[in-house]
């Protein structure tokens, strides 16, 4: 569960399309897109992955396997809780987390470079291959923002995510808010966004597994 969690910041730090030739890498309409967990799992292939964005906002929703709960982002203001449904809380994560996973983090430093097209889910996607420093990786991406398939490494490990299935319909707002009569806490010192309490930092804690740099942060960043 925490990997798939985590494997979200690769849309967490995306930027908007800049003058320079990069992708967008916000949607710009509503959608859900289910992702399958792609690379080193020695844990076994991770459950499907469910992230819906409301374009309006610029806010991401995602919903952990299971039932066990769900994350939502704000990636223009650098904000974000994680809801624990059978718990009933809801976790804040702090401000300095939430804004290394905003819209502009680590993004401007990247470079991107167009590399084809592709099909993935049924919609035609333009690859780029992207460089942040050392890390490196490749991600396709649709006209109006949305990811459709990412790999690449980061410190030695590799990691990926594709789309199985993108429904574009207008997303409910209440989904994006906090729940109400939930009890709120403060996510403890050093525990990556995605892990839930009394988890520990196994394989993939802390970014997600190297997916394509400039996209996401680094493992252990």
């Amino acid at each position: 569960m925490r990997r798939n969690a985590l494997a979200a910041g690769l849309l967490l730090a995306a930027a908007p399309a800049l003058a320079q030739d990069r992708p967008p890498l916000t949607p710009t309409r509503d959608v859900t897109v289910t992702y399958r967990i792609t690379g080193d799992t020695p844990r076994g292939a991770p459950p499907p992955m469910t992230v819906s964005w409301q374009a309006a906002t610029g806010t991401m929703r995602t919903d952990m396997p299971g039932g066990m709960g769900w994350m939502v982002a704000d990636t223009r203001n650098g904000r974000a809780f994680m809801v624990m449904e059978q718990m009933r809380m809801v976790m804040d994560i702090p401000a300095a987390q939430a804004q290394a996973m905003s819209a502009r983090a680590g993004s401007e430093r990247a470079t991107f470079r167009r590399e084809g097209t592709a099909t993935v889910a049924g919609l035609r996607c333009t690859i780029w291959a992207v460089q942040d420093g050392d890390n490196r990786g490749r991600t396709c991406v649709t006209d109006d923002g949305v990811v459709l398939r990412a790999e690449g490494s980061s410190q030695g490990r590799s990691g990926g995510m594709e789309a199985t299935q993108v429904t574009f319909a207008p997303q409910d707002p209440a989904r994006f808010q906090r729940p109400q009569g939930y009890q709120t806490m403060q996510m403890p010192q050093g525990m990556p966004p995605g892990a839930m309490p009394g988890q520990g930092a196994g394989p993939g804690a802390g970014a997600g597994g190297g997916l394509p740099p400039g996209l996401m942060r680094p493992p252990g960043k």
